[in-house]
């Protein structure tokens, strides 16, 4: 199966999910985080919630960041060239939809990627090994090639591995872990 298959068969999965289950699921999701030994770090980058693409609802995962006094970091994206711009989010960051409903900060203070400790990244399927198939955009697999080696690397998902084999690319910037709602998964 290749990723373009995957891509539509787990959107699919995840728009058969409803509201309830996702709330379900993404508190599951949060709870498994706490039993892993990532709190010890300074700066924490989360994606904050499409939810017209039912997207895991992250702000369960914020309010352990916050509640621990993290520093979290979120992401501006740049569809001319499928970067991202990264921001300290603080109670006066001002949230908008881009044109793609991406809630992103409208400014603030910029962070680098090399200062980031745990970043927690979207998918739609991962395998075995630690790769993921995303969007299909590339925006993380540039995003984390800049970040620093040591940096954590943590994919969420509402399913379980797949057992479908997939092409990975040479930039495919693999897992360091991935959580879904019944199961930690290290790589």
């Amino acid at each position: 199966m290749n990723k373009a298959q995957l891509r539509k068969m787990y959107k699919q999965l995840r728009a058969n999910l409803t509201t309830d289950q996702i709330e379900e699921f993404s508190l599951a999701i949060a709870n498994q985080l706490l039993s892993l030994k990532i709190w010890n770090h300074t700066f924490y980058h989360l994606f904050l919630t499409i939810e017209e693409q039912k997207e895991i609802n992250t702000d369960y995962i914020l309010n352990i960041l916050s509640g621990k006094d993290k520093n979290i970091i979120i992401s501006k994206s740049h569809f001319e060239d499928y970067s991202m711009t990264h921001y300290l989010l603080m109670d006066n960051t001002r949230i908008k939809k881009n044109k793609y409903n991406i809630p992103e900060p409208v400014d603030g203070i910029e962070i680098q990627p090399t200062q980031l400790d745990v970043v927690f990244i979207p998918l739609l399927a991962f395998d075995a090994t630690g790769h993921r198939v995303g969007y299909g955009k590339g925006f993380y697999d540039r995003f984390l090639a800049q970040c620093k080696p040591e940096t954590l690397k943590i994919g969420l998902s509402f399913f379980e591995v797949t057992d479908a084999p997939f092409e990975v690319l040479d930039n495919d910037i693999k897992l360091d872990y991935c959580v879904t709602p019944d199961q930690v998964y290290a790589f």
